[in-house]
């Protein structure tokens, strides 16, 4: 029912010397969405947990992860787990029954994790050092910005629902972005973060279209193919950025030194190589 994967800090220079297959076995997320199963993503960048659960009609109960070292997976941390499939429902400090979209932000200490109903739930958690209440955000709740315009091709709202304007957190920044029909590019110009790491979750994607994410360094990048309900980890020296064939959403999660959004340093398109 549970398997957790770790996956080890990769530093810039070693990330250069990697093919797709290295590429891919670090920083690609796929196959966390599998029914009847919890399927977890240990990383060594601020200790982040990415990770999926299907219920698939009965239930799954997600409490200890041994790699966190206590005895049940909130003790030390706090979560966001995003639904990105049918009505569900989430069991911890309380219930909560979720439609597709909706984000539940649970606080340290908020218990054993239940997961039940017809939900694909995206989960996200880091270390926390203090217990801040559980809340489930809705998208009418989530604060919102239009960036872009449509003659750059990257016309797009992004909906804040973890961030410091809508609630607080220890250290997880949770969101969501939306691209306007006919753009196809995420965060572009780019930008890199030293003092947070950062995952992308596609989904929305047509299963014959793909987003082509792209990382490193901005002077030396690379690129990830995905699919739908496919992400990336994105170390704190990587850009992270994206086109995609077809019309997509994804889901942005930060974790680190701060929780404030606008700490980046933007990178120029004459320095993207």
């Amino acid at each position: 029912m549970l398997s957790v994967e770790i996956r080890h800090a990769i530093d810039p220079q070693t990330a250069r010397t990697f093919d797709t297959t290295a590429l891919r076995k670090n920083f690609h997320v796929g196959d966390i969405f599998m029914p009847g199963e919890i399927r977890l993503i240990y990383t060594h960048y601020d200790r982040m947990i990415v990770g999926g659960a299907v219920p698939a009609g009965a239930s799954l109960v997600l409490d200890e992860v041994k790699p966190c070292g206590t005895a049940s997976i909130l003790d030390r941390r706090e979560m966001v787990i995003v639904n990105v499939g049918g009505e569900g429902t989430v069991i911890a400090d309380g219930e909560y029954v979720m439609a597709k979209g909706d984000m539940l932000y649970l606080g340290m200490g908020a218990g054993p994790v239940t997961f039940s109903g017809d939900g694909r739930f995206y989960i996200l958690s880091a270390p926390a050092h203090h217990t801040y209440p559980s809340r489930l955000i809705r998208i009418d709740e989530a604060t919102n910005m239009s960036l872009g315009a449509q003659e750059t091709s990257n016309e797009r709202t992004i909906y804040q629902f973890v961030h410091p304007d809508v609630m607080k957190s220890c250290q997880l920044v949770v969101g969501m972005t939306k691209l306007a029909k006919g753009s196809i590019w995420n965060t572009m110009p780019a930008h890199v973060h030293d003092r947070r790491m950062e995952a992308y979750l596609y989904f929305d994607l047509a299963e014959n279209q793909r987003v082509f994410h792209m990382m490193g360094e901005p002077d030396e990048t690379r690129h990830l193919v995905l699919k739908n309900e496919e992400g990336a980890i994105s170390p704190p020296w990587s850009i992270h950025s994206g086109a995609g064939t077809g019309a997509y959403t994804f889901i942005w999660a930060m974790a680190g030194d701060n929780v404030d959004y606008r700490d980046v340093e933007m990178v120029s398109m004459e320095t993207l190589r």
